[in-house]
């Protein structure tokens, strides 16, 4: 187990005081205020992964947002009511040329051992920041200045619509970290016992058992209420809905089917349903490579025609999950509303003829992230009843996500992405040449995407998203599920999750906001 003390030894005079009147090392009373009290236990659907600790390792998902919102701080991050608003900076100026991008933060925002957020840190987590867009951002941005203590400014080569987007919502690069802390201690310590300025601290971190939080008092919004947070890992359904009734967990996340009717049967128990930024769809590594059967357009509008979508979301997620027909999430900015999906097996066994498959043929291994291979069954079961026979492959889905980046899969890959941003940026991502999870691209979706990329005018970038993503659900290059409606369970000791407020998001947050009942 790793834990906050593992690192003490190591604090100097000034922090080992900064910590103990934080309560850090030990609590102090305050009398002038309530403190936080009480603990809930969130009962997590997957293994909770060290890298998802550091900000500067996000990977363009929405994952580590999970435990993000409680550990760390941004100057701007999506928040309640806005696709992104200002957090540690307390104003943004921009230039009239588009070129410069001036914060200013906040005098009383501080890390958890008691050091002030200065312009120095938010320049310092920029340039440390090595997630998925790295190399855009390190293109599009010319520099980085710190001002003074407070005001921070980034300089562009160029004018770009997407720079807020980009920095503040799709990346970590925003969520600031404790540069003189880092410097000091090493980055493997650091990564061992993370300092932020979030409303949450770390304590300790048992691998695929337990993450262990407690309240920061000073956090700069406001006072958190609930005293410890602990994030239990529970992968399996069952088991966390049987662990919710017991009382040994006050949330469940990601409880689906069958089970979720029985949460809407138990007394005590709500059923807390979310429809979040996370599509999902079958991606074909494969299609350009003329000796595959995904290489033919006919196969993969089969596979498209074979999803009983609606069934799917019925059983699942009892009827939550929108059938939008795209990759892209419809409360995206730029989304563009495909034709409505269409189910009709005898349409895809004939493609599949046509295509020269008669009889279908073996598709190989279908990967998939383990948490949703209930969702990759009923797919299986769809693919098979036209004659395209695969073998399921789940993953635990940090080596799942892991495996996507390196390009290892072939054959089907069982694909959804929550992250946030808008419709470039999950076009970036998945679809044009040089995005993390793109195994192959077609070079006029590749030019529309850098022509986008430079036009000023919103009307003609429009038109070019929309094209894009027409040409997508054209060619068939994937087979689009739903998006997903998260359904998650609530214990009777919860008085508000903070679930849903933020939009799209799929977790609970902001975690300052969550409640337990009788006050805490």
């Amino acid at each position: 187990m790793i834990s906050r003390d593992s690192l003490l030894p190591r604090l100097t005079r000034r922090e080992a005081l900064a910590l103990s009147a934080l309560g850090i090392l030990g609590a102090q009373n305050r009398p002038a205020r309530a403190q936080p009290h009480g603990q809930l236990v969130w009962g997590v659907h997957i293994s909770l992964a060290p890298a998802w600790f550091d900000p500067g390792e996000t990977s363009g998902l929405i994952t580590p947002f999970l435990l993000m919102y409680a550990m760390h701080d941004a100057v701007m991050k999506p928040i309640p009511g806005e696709p992104v608003g200002l957090s540690l900076a307390e104003s943004l100026a921009v230039s009239p040329d588009g070129l410069n991008y001036d914060f200013v933060l906040r005098a009383n925002a501080k890390f958890h051992n008691g050091d002030p957020v200065t312009a120095e840190d938010v320049k310092f987590t920029f340039e440390r920041y090595r997630g998925n867009a790295r190399p855009l951002l390190r293109e599009k941005v010319a520099e980085v200045l710190a001002l003074d203590a407070r005001r921070v400014r980034f300089r562009l080569h160029a004018p770009w619509p997407d720079f807020l987007t980009y920095y503040a919502s799709v990346t970590g690069a925003a969520w600031v970290v404790p540069k003189a802390y880092i410097e000091r201690v090493g980055e493997e310590a650091y990564r061992k016992a993370p300092i932020g300025a979030g409303p949450y601290r770390f304590v300790s971190f048992t691998p695929g058992v337990e993450l262990v939080m407690e309240a920061f008092d000073d956090y700069w919004r406001r006072q958190p209420t609930v005293k410890k947070f602990v994030f239990k890992v529970i992968p399996d359904e069952t088991t966390r809905l049987a662990a919710l009734r017991r009382g040994e967990i006050d949330f469940a996340y990601s409880v689906r089917g069958e089970l979720a009717e029985e949460i809407q049967r138990t007394p005590n128990l709500t059923l807390r349903p979310v429809v979040i930024s996370s599509p999902f769809w079958l991606a074909f590594p494969d299609q350009w490579d003329p000796k595959s059967p995904w290489h033919d357009q006919r196969v993969r509008q089969a596979a498209n025609l074979a999803l009983d979508r609606v069934g799917i979301s019925q059983a699942l997620t009892l009827g939550h999950s929108p059938i939008t027909n795209s990759i892209i999430p419809s409360n995206f900015d730029f989304f563009w509303q495909p034709p409505r999906a269409e189910y009709d097996p005898r349409r895809a066994k004939a493609l599949l003829a046509e295509a020269g498959f008669r009889s279908g043929f073996d598709a190989g291994e279908y990967f998939c992230d383990s948490s949703y291979a209930n969702l990759g069954e009923a797919i299986l079961n769809n693919l098979t009843e036209v004659g395209i026979r695969a073998r399921m492959r789940p993953i635990e889905r940090a080596a799942f996500l892991t495996g996507y980046a390196d390009k290892k899969y072939r054959n089907i890959v069982q694909t959804g992405s929550g992250a946030f941003g808008n419709a470039a940026t999950r076009l970036e991502s998945w679809i044009v040449k040089g995005g993390p999870y793109v195994y192959g691209s077609y070079p006029d979706l590749d030019a529309m995407f850098a022509e986008q990329a430079r036009e000023n005018d919103r009307a003609k970038r429009t038109g070019l998203l929309h094209r894009m993503q027409q040409i997508l659900h054209e060619r068939s290059i994937v087979a689009p599920i739903w998006q997903l409606a998260f359904l998650n369970a609530e214990g009777p000791r919860i008085a508000d999750s903070a679930l849903g407020r933020i939009g799209g998001h799929p977790y609970a947050a902001p975690y300052e906001e969550v409640r337990l009942k009788g006050g805490a």
